[in-house]
């Protein structure tokens, strides 16, 4: 069995947030949702997420994807560890892995499992040009780890060792729980250090293997605001190559900004300063121009898309939007439509082939095929108190400077007069009209002048 266990229990008084440390969004997904997912695409069968501090967001958010420990109080990542029990006693491998490191990819992880077949443990391990204050990998002279020493502990000549501790541990699950009920906390912190459990392991006689991560970046911790930024840098560099690769043209990647579970069809260009968020679901031969925004959007193949907003609607074939427009809550644009400057549609339906292409707000609305609403039309949705549907079937043209009182229905092929406010159901094949006549004043524009 594949198990894993996460360290969310502190507090990142570095970050001074309010917000748990490993709440903190990356490219708009919190670190711990990071880890979990990668996790999840790695097969791990059992997840245990240990607590402490904030327990009750990382709970809200997670639910019962994972299973839960509660580490209080804190005493160092020996004794967060310990907290797991309800894994003590299954034959398999454990990943352990820090809640602040959100980088860590499914491929990783799975190599991991595979290089600690027949050890004890694996230490994932980075090689940098100076280690830095991070801790030291001594190896014996077989390649096998011998010690993980902590820096301000090392000596001279293990200063020079640029092989260093990611904090990442694959352990044979069985020999992992036996090792912690060895740890000690007789340090200076009174703390139960997991690193311990590697000369714990060597003195029983068992290997402990070290796996060198390629990218040192994907086992970046964060700890204050710059690393947060810095592995935002990583995952947008690592995420906007992923879908070029696959063949999206990104025109500037430096200024794309792609979700991780943002998926997107071949052929699809993408221009710079376009923010794609969520779980949107982009087609192929699709054009997103500058200074567009999707959140949650659904783009069927062959769309373009101008300088707008979409969030939680879905965009049909061959459909054009914008520039400025705004589709939101659970909007559908049906295939082969336009959707002009400065139109808004909320939670409504559009039907296919149906223009609307100026100045328009679209609300709580039922649009049949082929219609046409012409410039500042409105259907009013509110009384103040409550919201009301308006129906438009097919064929239905809507002159410019409507106003469509909700609830209201209009029949098929019926003409709308230009400023007209319609109250009241208009029945197939009839003309609406709902203004007064023009009236002329001979020479009042004058005489109003010259008083």
């Amino acid at each position: 069995m594949k198990c894993a266990v996460v360290l969310a229990a502190g507090k990142g008084t570095r970050m001074k947030s309010s917000l748990n440390k490993v709440m903190h969004p990356v490219m708009n997904k919190p670190m711990i949702g990071h880890i979990i997912s990668s996790l999840k695409k790695s097969n791990v069968d059992r997840i245990v997420v240990v607590v402490g501090h904030g327990a009750e967001s990382v709970k809200e958010y997670l639910g019962d994807e994972v299973e839960y420990a509660l580490q209080e109080p804190q005493l160092g990542t020996g004794h967060a560890v310990m907290q797991a029990k309800a894994l003590e006693g299954i034959e398999g491998e454990t990943i352990i892995l820090c809640g602040d490191g959100p980088l860590i990819q499914p491929e990783t992880i799975q190599a991991a499992f595979e290089a600690n077949k027949g050890n004890a443990c694996t230490v994932l391990t980075s090689v940098l040009e100076e280690g830095l204050h991070y801790g030291r990998i001594v190896r014996d002279a077989q390649g096998a780890v011998k010690k993980i020493v902590e820096a301000k502990d090392c000596s001279e000549e293990e200063l020079k060792i640029t092989e260093i501790n990611t904090g990442i541990f694959c352990f044979d699950n069985q020999k992992l729980f036996a090792g912690l009920k060895e740890i000690r906390n007789d340090n200076a912190q009174n703390e139960y250090y997991l690193t311990d459990l590697v000369e714990i392991l060597n003195k029983k006689g068992e290997r402990v293997n070290a796996m060198i991560v390629k990218d040192r970046d994907e086992t970046m911790g964060v700890n204050d605001r710059v690393d947060l930024a810095n592995a935002a840098r990583w995952l947008k560099r690592h995420i906007n190559e992923k879908h070029m690769r696959n063949g999206v043209t990104i025109v500037d990647p430096e200024n794309t900004y792609i979700d991780v579970d943002v998926e997107i069809g071949a052929d699809t260009i993408i221009y710079p300063n376009v923010h794609i968020q969520g779980n949107s679901v982009i087609g192929s031969n699709v054009e997103i121009l500058p200074n567009s925004f999707l959140r949650n959007a659904v783009i069927e193949d062959d769309v373009v898309i101008d300088s707008s907003k979409i969030v939680e609607s879905k965009v049909g074939a061959n459909a054009t939007v914008g520039p400025m427009s705004h589709l939101r809550n659970h909007t559908e644009i049906a295939a082969n439509c336009r959707i002009g400057n400065f139109v808004e549609f909320k939670n409504s339906y559009f039907g296919e082939g149906s223009k609307c292409a100026h100045l328009t707000y679209i609300g709580d609305s039922d649009f049949g095929k082929k219609i046409n609403v012409g410039c500042g039309v409105v259907t009013v949705n509110y009384d103040g108190k409550n919201k009301y549907r308006t129906t438009v079937k097919d064929g239905a043209f809507i002159g410019s400077n409507c106003n469509l009182i909700a609830p209201v229905t209009i029949g098929e092929n019926v003409l709308l007069a230009a400023g007209s406010t319609i109250t009241d159901s208009v029945e197939d094949g009839d003309m609406g009209i709902a203004r007064m006549r023009q009236s002329i004043k001979k020479g009042f524009g004058t005489a109003y002048k010259n008083k």
